[in-house]
């Protein structure tokens, strides 16, 4: 059995996770989703990793799973957990000292020209689902405050001593293939896996991202 910890990422929520948590459950293995606290305008990016090591407590070795804007918190989390693997989902890659605020010039990340939030993120999700996850997520962001969090630099001096693979979605409409590819070869240097869907994956096609997941450790 592997205990997965499952960052989502901005604007989103746990929930975003359930079905993935579902897939992975009848696996056998144990899942940890958690809420960051976007709602404290004091808190920076160690106390949203801080809030994803409470949750994990005693239990070890994880995978750390950081989907998107997450991407800046699963690292600083491999940091303090006994950590089996980071696996980033189509996610922002930080570089020590850069702002999550700063990512977005510095990665050379394209405009998607998408104006549409449900065609952007959802494209393939069916929409009574889509519709529930965005309304929920939108309830609990309601007063988001992430402007400290935002505006912080990446405080590890280096990327964390932990096997790391990055996953991009082939039907990504926010964070492109081609730009993952690029983006992932720049920052990290190894090539990225890759599976079907949109930029939320873990709702158009769980069963897929979970066997990833659980393949991870077992590989």
């Amino acid at each position: 059995m592997t205990t997965f910890a499952l960052i989502h990422g901005g604007g989103g929520s746990a929930y975003d996770w359930h079905l993935v948590e579902a897939e992975l459950h009848r696996r056998g293995h144990d899942t940890v989703a958690v809420n960051l606290p976007v709602s404290d305008p004091d808190a920076g990016l160690w106390e949203y990793a801080g809030a994803v090591v409470r949750a994990v407590g005693e239990r070890g070795p994880v995978v750390v799973v950081a989907h998107s804007w997450g991407g800046f918190v699963g690292p600083l989390v491999c940091a303090r957990v006994d950590a089996a693997a980071l696996v980033l989902v189509t996610a922002m890659i930080p570089s020590p000292g850069e702002a999550p605020d700063e990512w977005w010039e510095r990665s050379g990340r394209p405009d998607s020209g998408v104006d549409d939030e449900y065609e952007l993120y959802l494209h393939d999700v069916p929409r009574e689902l889509g519709e529930r996850v965005l309304a929920h997520d939108a309830a609990l962001n309601e007063k988001a405050a992430m402007e400290r969090a935002c505006a912080e630099p990446w405080p590890l001096p280096a990327w964390p001593d932990v096997p790391t693979r990055y996953v991009l979605c082939r039907d990504d409409r926010f964070f492109t293939p081609e730009f993952a590819r690029r983006h992932v070869r720049d920052r990290l240097g190894i090539t990225p896996d890759e599976v079907p869907g949109s930029h939320m994956a873990m709702l158009s096609h769980p069963a897929e991202l979970a066997a990833y997941l659980a393949g991870v450790t077992a590989s």
